[in-house]
C-alpha cells in the first residue's frame, strides 16, 4: 500500500516518536531535508537558524556530557528561560496534565512509580535511542520573532522527515542543559540554543510510539468574522 505523502496526510499523521530503531540515516539523507526545510517562511529572509546534526562518536559525546552534569548537579537548570509559564492556567494546564498521564498510562509506568516516570524522562538526553540528535540554536540577539522563524524551520524539517518515512521528535528537555551542549560542541559565545530533535526510524513496536496526542476542534480556537 502506497502511503499518502500529501501535506495534509504527513501532518495529520505525525507523532513526538519517543522509541526509535537503531537502524542509521546518512548525512545524505539529513541534507537532503536540510535542503527542504531551508525554504521555511522566514520574516525579512534573515534566516536566523542555525543546525547542529549529531550522529555517532559526536552523538556520544553530547550524551555523556549531559549525562555527568546530570549527575554532578541533578537539580541545576542552565535554561535562561522556563519551556512553560511558571504558573500555567486553564486550559493549557489540564492539556499538559493530560498528555502525560495519557504517555505514561500508554507506556505502563502508574503515577506512584517516580522513578519509572523520571529514567523516562530521562531517555530524552539519549534522544530515545534515535540515531542522529539534531539542535537548532540562533544569535542570542535575536528577538521573540526570529525564534518564532526558528520554529517554522523546525516543523517544515519534521514533516519533511515524515515524508520520507522518518520520524521525530523535537525536545525541549535539552534547553535545560543548552550551555553544557553548547561546550561539547564547542558553538559560538553568540549562538543559543533552543531545543535539539531526535531522528531515525521509529520503532513499530514500542507501545509509546501507539500514542497521539489529541488536538482541540478548530470552534474553539479561531474566529471567523465577515464570512
Amino acid at each position: 500500500m502506497t502511503t499518502d505523502t500529501s501535506l495534509s496526510a504527513v501532518m495529520r499523521r505525525r507523532i513526538s516518536t519517543r522509541a526509535f530503531l537503531d537502524t542509521p540515516v546518512s548525512e545524505a539523507e539529513i541534507r537532503d531535508l536540510l535542503d527542504t526545510a531551508r525554504w521555511a517562511a522566514s520574516g525579512g529572509n534573515l534566516q536566523p537558524w542555525n543546525v547542529h546534526v549529531v550522529a555517532g562518536e559526536a552523538r556520544q559525546r553530547v550524551i555523556d556530557a549531559v549525562r555527568a552534569r546530570l549527575q554532578a548537579a541533578p537539580f541545576e537548570d542552565e535554561n535562561e528561560f522556563g519551556a512553560y509559564p511558571n504558573k500555567l492556567w486553564e486550559p493549557y494546564r489540564t492539556r499538559r496534565f493530560e498528555l502525560g498521564e495519557q504517555m505514561y498510562k500508554t507506556i505502563g509506568i502508574p503515577r506512584e512509580d517516580k522513578a519509572g516516570r523520571l529514567n523516562h524522562l530521562l531517555s530524552n538526553f539519549e534522544f530515545f535511542g534515535a540515531p542522529v540528535g539534531i539542535f537548532f540554536s540562533l544569535d542570542k540577539e535575536m528577538n521573540p520573532n526570529q525564534w518564532g522563524h526558528l520554529g517554522m524551520f523546525i516543523m517544515a524539517l519534521m514533516l519533511a522527515a515524515e515524508e520520507k518515512g522518518l520520524a521525530t521528535c523535537a525536545q525541549e528537555a535539552w534547553m535545560t542543559r543548552h550551555k553544557t551542549i553548547a561546550t561539547t560542541l564547542s558553538l559560538a559565545d553568540d549562538q543559543r540554543i533552543w531545543c535539539g530533535l531526535a531522528l531515525g526510524h521509529a520503532d513499530p513496536e514500542a507501545p509509546v510510539n501507539s500514542l497521539r496526542s489529541e488536538r482541540v476542534k478548530v470552534e474553539e480556537f479561531a474566529v471567523f468574522d465577515g464570512f
